[in-house]
This record gives structure tokens, sequence and C-alpha cells, in this order.
């Protein structure tokens, strides 16, 4: 576990959130997001029905403390709601936003018949972006609530935490090493969707670069700069929301 992962852990729990629903929430997105990079789509979208349980039980505890035992059936997800709706003195994201989120990710599940699909079939990608985001922005959500957090702090923590897991990067004595040959830029890319909101210096950048990328390794992320992909903040170069989606789209994260 990485002191990030262990930070969102530990604030869960130190909130009162019991231990074995932060393990089943953080242990579900995880698995949902490796499976997502990895172009596995179908299970992300069961992984995101598991996550949504979880949820649903810690937003039980929340509003009663009190919630369905693990390995039990959850209510049915409108009597889940409903519930959630009258619990006044919670927060709204609580009672309408979080619980509304979850139900869409339902729904594509179910009405989609993810789980019973045919080995003939390939689930929609577009299905599974959905249910990954959405599941990024509960656990920002519950970060905010239980952390005392600011929103924006809430989602760079989140950012941060799925940055760190890229298959496609396995590191050695703190060394980042890219599994797969890919040109220069792609490879810097990768690298800094790797490190996420701390990004990364010009030094550190030329010591993760194979040796061939080395000579030419300003001129590379000069061109991801005028593209718009990177961003030189100050010392430390870091990845922009349309290099975010350049990476993902471009399935750069599975490693050959």
């Amino acid at each position: 576990m990485t002191a990030l992962d262990d930070r969102v852990q530990q604030g869960f729990i130190a909130a009162g959130i019991p231990a074995e629903l932060v393990k089943e929430l953080l242990e579900a997105f995880t698995e949902a997001k490796r499976r997502f990079y990895r172009d596995d789509l179908r299970p992300s979208e069961i992984e995101g029905a598991r996550f949504s349980e979880a949820v649903f039980r810690i937003l039980e505890w929340a509003t009663t403390q009190q919630y369905t035992p693990l390995g039990g059936n959850l209510p049915k997800v409108p009597t889940l709601m409903g519930k959630l709706e009258q619990a006044t003195a919670a927060p709204e994201s609580i009672r309408f936003h979080i619980p509304r989120t979850l139900r869409l990710i339902y729904d594509i599940r179910n009405k989609r018949d993810v789980a019973h699909l045919s080995d003939g079939i390939d689930p929609n990608q577009q299905d599974a972006t959905m249910v990954v985001r959405n599941m990024e922005w509960v656990l920002a959500e519950l970060v905010r609530l239980h952390h005392n957090v600011s929103a924006t702090e809430a989602h760079g923590i989140i950012v941060a935490l799925v940055s760190k897991d890229v298959p496609l990067i396995q590191v050695f004595d703190g060394f980042p090493r890219v599994l797969k040959q890919l040109k220069a830029s792609d490879h810097m890319l990768a690298l800094l969707y790797w490190r996420g909101v701390d990004g990364a210096s010009f030094t550190e950048l030329h010591s993760w670069a194979r040796a061939g990328m080395r000579a030419n390794l300003k001129r590379t992320l000069n061109a991801l700069d005028t593209k718009d992909l990177i961003h030189l903040n100050g010392d430390r170069y870091v990845l922009t929301h349309l290099g975010e989606r350049d990476v993902e789209q471009r399935k750069l994260l599975e490693p050959q």
C-alpha cells in the first residue's frame, strides 16, 4: 500500500466508517480501474456494481449507524434511495447525488445485461468509461465528505490515487520501468500519467527515459506542451486533461 492509499483508507476509518467497508470500497475501485486500463471492459462494469454496493452500505452507515452485512442482500435500489432521501439530517450528496449516480451504474449493468453477455458480444466501451468516471466522482465525493477537504482537494487525491495504478509501469527501487517499446513522446505521456498531480521534473524524466530518448528530450517535451498535452508548472511537468484523455483513448497504458 502506498502512502496515498494509506491516507485515503485511514481517513475513512478515522471518520468512523467500518474498516471492512473501506476495504471493500477501495478494492472494488482499484480492480475496476485496473481492468479498465487493460481494456477488459466487461469486468469494469461488473466491478462497478460491487463498488456501488459498498458505497450503498457506507451510506446506510452514514445515515443510520447500521449497514447490511457484506455477503447479505441489500434492499432494492429504489428502496435504498427512498430511505436515504428521508435522512433529512444528512448532506444532500448522501441523500440524493451519490445514490442517483450509483443508480446510473446499476442501470448500465442491468439494462445492458453486462453480467450475462454471451462470449460473442463485445461490451460497450462508452458504458465502461461512463462507469469508471462516475466511480471516480463518487469516491472523490466520499473523500470530500469524510476527509474534511475541499472538492478540488478531494478530486486531486483521487486523480493521484488512480494515476498510480498503471499496468504499463513497474517500479524497481523507485525507478519506473515502462513495459512497452514506445516512441519518446508516448513514453513521457505514460510516465506523467503515472505521476499524476505530482508531475515530474526534467531531471526525473531524463533519468527515466530510455538512452536513445535523452538527447532530444527537451524538444519532445516542448512538442507535447505545444499540443496542450502537458503543462510546465514551475519546474515540474504535469499532464493536462487533454493529455489524460489522449493516453486513455489510445490505450497507452496496456503492457505488451
